[in-house]
């Protein structure tokens, strides 16, 4: 592998690694228990036929989601429906969860050997997956973006189920990683007039690099017709509901875990016929799913990364190595987007 004048990544055939017969150790990051990770070695089972070895290259923590997990706060009637693929354990602990790798083919057919992919899978230095759950990056992605695909899926799928239109007045609450996705998506709509919005005035360059623009939850435009809340703040939904027009959509985003919400649902809420939809990567928006598998879907997301602009998103990065120990605090701190891990 080298990195070509433009940052690129280029696979080498002759540089990747086999590993003898089926035997392949891995190291991967497990949650111990409440608030505690660790590295743990691992022996991969053996390759099927139709098994694919991948040597990561890069993975990407998706804050919100494995904040929850990490501090466990899943409620229990979610723990199935919240499993992540490939994942190991069971929730609350030990587990071993994750969704943002990117990585290269080591073992498998000779058309993707030594080719880029990402796949949905926990953070780990060497896995196997089947050859059909890895998505070849399309060409010029470099694979050190790619590890926003997860949350760009996440953000096409609110897009759809927002059923924004051109013209559209937008606002977006939450200014972090799903959120500026969807905003970034929602602002290239032709005419709309999309605005994210934040308590944080420090998340406001990252919003004007991808063309958006920024407000403070004072500063809400009235009158919106559609508004998305991917801030996990009740606060922010009722916001929402007080800045929306006559028969608006309001989409909440936000997984908020064992918290409660509370919005208020007197005042205007019914005379101005306001709708609150909910949304969820793990089902394709209704009105695509007739047309749109999970693999069109990822597909569409990665080829949205093409955008160098988008690296804004990427807060820091750690070696695998190190990431046990950093682990809680790159959860904890504020300034955290999307947090890359380097293999």
């Amino acid at each position: 592998m080298r990195l070509s004048e433009n940052g690129v990544i280029v696979t080498l055939k002759q540089e990747v690694p086999t590993m003898p017969g089926n035997a392949a150790h891995a190291t991967s990051l497990w949650f111990a228990a409440k608030a505690r990770c660790a590295l743990r070695n691992e022996v991969l089972p053996p390759r099927q036929d139709a098994d694919i070895t991948i040597r990561s290259l890069f993975s990407g923590i998706s804050r919100g989601t494995e904040a929850l997990v990490f501090h466990g706060q899943v409620p229990e009637s979610e723990f199935e429906r919240m499993r992540a693929p490939y994942q190991d354990g069971d929730m609350p602990f030990p587990v071993k969860y994750g969704y943002a790798a990117v990585g290269l083919v080591e073992e498998g057919p000779a058309d993707l050997m030594g080719r880029a992919v990402f796949a949905l899978h926990p953070h780990q230095d060497r896995f196997r997956i089947r050859a059909g759950d890895a998505r070849l990056l399309p060409e010029g992605l470099p694979a050190e973006r790619a590890v926003l695909a997860a949350n760009m899926e996440t953000a096409l799928n609110i897009v759809w189920d927002a059923g924004i239109m051109p013209g559209d007045r937008v606002a977006v609450y939450g200014a972090g990683v799903v959120g500026l996705l969807a905003a970034y998506i929602a602002s290239r709509i032709a005419a709309t007039d999309t605005v994210v919005c934040d308590t944080s005035p420090a998340r406001r360059p990252m919003a004007e690099t991808l063309g958006v623009d920024f407000c403070s939850p004072a500063d809400v435009p009235g009158d919106c017709d559609v508004l998305i809340n991917a801030s996990a703040s009740p606060a922010a939904l009722e916001s929402a509901l007080e800045h929306a027009g006559f028969e608006a959509r309001i989409v909440e985003a936000s997984w908020y875990g064992e918290k409660r919400a509370e919005i208020p649902l007197g005042r205007a809420f019914h005379a101005r016929r306001l709708s609150i939809v909910s949304s969820q990567v793990g089902a394709i928006a209704a009105t695509r799913r007739a047309r749109w598998d999970y693999s069109r879907r990822m597909g569409k997301a990665l080829e949205l990364l093409g955008d160098a602009r988008l690296d804004v998103l990427i807060s820091g990065e750690t070696p695998f190595a190190s990431i046990a120990d950093a682990y809680p605090d790159i959860l904890a701190s504020p300034d955290t987007l999307c947090h890359r891990i380097r293999y």
